[in-house]
């Protein structure tokens, strides 16, 4: 809720999340009656368990604390390989449930137990903290407009309500500042210090400011006495004016600017993170911060460590296809047979994705994620196996002198059963982690999902890729020493000086 909220106030809107809660347990714990998905409700005012902000701190204010404009309500569920329903699809059942919160700031379902960052984060950068706003405002409309975009707020949070003072022309004619004008409006309101007295092992302060009854009037400000720097007093409503406003809860920085954060999630069943920001980038983004030159973009959360995890990983995975090239031509004696052995990759990165597709189907698993590619690259390693195995057979049967079509048919017969053998219990090794539903798993399956469907499909296409690109290559091979070489050109008889 907005900062400075009482807590009752937020207790209000903690029961209607907390309602539909109970509704929403009610109705899951009737439908699953064999395996109920719900235990327990737990519900919080003036904190947020989960996120570990310690306990609410006292305020000046009745019903106020430091933290009363916040809330959380926490819904237990039974392990998830006990149920039918995932988290997800909790989470996106109360969300419809509950519905929108009057006044909230912000209202987020959080469901993951590992994340990365948030899918979308939106980093605002710029100098002037109004302009951030608005940019943020327009930014959580254009987003609120793609389907499956859910959660979505920004950083910026506005403080509690204050006076903003500004000194009129015939107050700086005075010789008013703002600096001094605010430092007799504050001695006015909460006092100040005229002398200290000792009472035993502490000192009593006495504050000198108006009654308490003038306190708790804004309309004895505009009488108020102003002196000015010649000695002489003036009202305040002559030389200065006082408007309600709210001020900033936090100013936030990185590099030295401003910035603001727009964050949202997304329901990856209907679109992903990838599609909205590059259809953000690809126009308006740039429309909405065109009249606005001096604020930038970048993006943060989730995005940010898959950016840096690709950079860093793109390098060091050219450097290990060149070492497995290196490891395979040495003891072959040849550049072009490693790239045999080495053309199954790229197949092995097409049956990730098919992978992911048939676990998806069965909702063993979301979606491709960074722990994906980084599966991926552990495969690259191991579908070499299979075909350094049958081109090491294909090169022995010819060194005993068989033709070459003999020794790649029979070298891909005998070969066949302990390649697929291998693939089997690699990919039946990694079944258990596949299928595995228990929460502290789920950040391993998409990576186990795509080694060991990498693997098996890996090996099917060696079986007849590999053959094919032997004989494909011999043929090559063969084209090429065809070609006539160019007569080199007779060099003239050498003159004899002599003559």
């Amino acid at each position: 809720m907005p900062l400075g909220t009482s807590a009752l106030n937020t207790a209000d809107a903690i029961l209607k999340i907390e309602q539909s809660a109970e509704n929403l347990k009610s109705r899951l714990n009737e439908e699953y009656a064999e395996a109920p998905p719900v235990r327990q409700i737990l519900s919080a005012v003036g904190d947020q368990p989960s996120a570990g902000d310690g306990p609410p701190t006292i305020s000046s204010g009745p019903g106020l604390t430091s933290k009363s404009h916040i809330g959380e309500v926490i819904l237990q569920l039974t392990p998830s390989e006990s149920r039918a329903l995932s988290t997800r699809e909790v989470a996106d059942m109360w969300r419809q449930s509950t519905g929108s919160i009057a006044e909230a700031v912000e209202l987020k379902f959080g469901y993951s137990f590992i994340t990365a960052g948030n899918a979308i984060d939106i980093q605002l950068e710029g100098d002037n903290v109004e302009e951030l706003r608005i940019i943020a405002e327009k930014l959580r409309y254009k987003l609120g407009e793609y389907p499956g975009v859910i959660d979505i707020t920004d950083s910026f949070r506005s403080g509690k309500q204050e006076m903003k003072l500004s000194i009129l022309p015939s107050g700086e004619a005075l010789g008013l500042t703002l600096g001094s004008l605010a430092r007799q409006v504050r001695q006015a309101y909460y006092g100040e210090e005229a002398q200290r007295i000792q009472r035993g092992r502490d000192d009593v302060r006495v504050m000198v400011r108006y009654t308490e009854k003038e306190r708790r009037s804004l309309g004895s400000l505009d009488s108020m006495r102003i002196r000015t720097p010649d000695g002489s007093e003036v009202p305040f409503a002559t030389v200065a004016k006082a408007d309600l406003g709210r001020g900033f809860s936090t100013i936030r920085r990185a590099d030295n600017r401003r910035v603001v954060n727009v964050v949202a999630d997304v329901d990856r069943t209907q679109i992903t993170a990838n599609e909205v920001l590059g259809n953000l980038r690809a126009g308006p983004i740039q429309e909405i911060l065109t009249p606005y030159p001096r604020v930038s973009y970048s993006m943060e959360g989730a995005q940010a460590e898959q950016s840096e995890t690709t950079s860093s990983l793109i390098p060091l995975f050219a450097m290990a296809l060149f070492v497995i090239f290196a490891l395979l031509a040495i003891p072959l004696r040849s550049y072009l047979q490693p790239l045999i052995i080495m053309s199954v990759i790229p197949f092995a990165f097409m049956g990730a994705i098919w992978g992911h597709l048939i676990m998806k189907t069965f909702g063993f698993v979301s979606g491709l994620a960074m722990m994906s590619g980084l599966g991926f690259v552990a495969a690259t390693g191991v579908v070499v196996n299979s075909s350094l195995v049958l081109v090491h057979s294909i090169n022995f049967r010819r060194s005993i002198g068989e033709s070459l079509r003999d020794s790649v048919l029979q070298a891909s017969i005998s070969r066949c059963r302990p390649i697929v053998l291998t693939s089997l219990t690699t990919f039946v090794g990694l079944a258990p982690l596949m299928f595995n539903k228990s929460v502290g798993a789920q950040f391993l399956v998409p990576m186990a999902v795509s080694l060991a469907f990498g693997v098996m499909f890996a090996t099917v296409i060696t079986l007849l890729v590999v053959p094919s690109g032997y004989l494909i290559l011999d043929d090559l091979g063969k084209l090429f020493r065809r070609i006539p070489k160019l007569e080199q050109p007779t060099p003239p008889p050498a003159s004899n000086p002599e003559a």
